[in-house]
């Protein structure tokens, strides 16, 4: 099992921590986190490719010329699909679906993958706790600043209501509790900085 300092909001050590080889000690694997993290990301994705057939396009209603006579192929509307301006014939209908099937146990793994990662390149930071006084976006950023050296994803184990709103408008900090980490966040981070409490139930749900 790997250990970790555990330090507090002034980036001080106050502690040590071992933290979970099923969790935090996988080997890397790359190309397992690449497989679903694009199959998590196509699967955002919304068909907006839409075609218009011959009964969508506007006019066309009045016959163009007469059948008979004429010497030219018997036509009943300008806007049947082989003429110009005419209809679309089995074109796109913004209902593409760019999802592939990846299984609950697939999302766990590259998430253990991910923190696994974040430890073994010393991007994982424990803090004791996470606590402010009141909501006050000014003392989040000196904490944050003490603790990160640009963006960080911060995790807590339970809701801190003075914390959360201190940091939502921060555009390189995201607060999140324990059950809401994802893939997505955790690879869009430069520091990952994770409460105790956090670490704890992280563990005890992904072992």
């Amino acid at each position: 099992m790997a250990k970790i300092d555990i330090v507090d909001q002034a980036n001080k050590k106050v502690g040590t921590r071992e933290l979970s080889a099923a969790v935090f000690g996988l080997d890397a694997d790359a190309g397992f986190v690449h497989r679903v993290y694009t199959s998590l990301a196509s699967a955002q994705r919304f068909g907006s490719s839409k075609t218009k057939s011959r009964g969508e396009v506007s006019g066309g209603g009045k016959k163009p010329f007469k059948q008979k006579g004429t010497g030219r192929a018997r036509q009943g509307s300008t806007r049947a699909t082989q003429l110009r301006h005419g209809g679309i014939p089995h074109g796109p209908k913004g209902e593409s679906s760019f999802t592939s099937r990846v299984n609950k146990k697939e999302r766990q793994r590259a998430v253990r993958l991910v923190l696994s990662d974040a430890v073994r390149e010393g991007r994982l930071v424990v803090l004791d706790k996470f606590e402010l006084s009141a909501p006050k976006t000014k003392d989040f950023v000196t904490v944050a600043n003490l603790l990160t050296p640009s963006s960080g994803l911060y995790v807590l184990g339970e809701a801190n209501q003075a914390v959360e709103l201190s940091g939502r408008n921060i555009p390189n900090a995201k607060i999140v509790l324990n059950g809401q980490i994802n893939l997505h966040d955790l690879l869009k981070y430069d520091r990952l900085v994770m409460t105790e409490a956090a670490i704890a139930k992280i563990e005890e749900s992904l072992a």
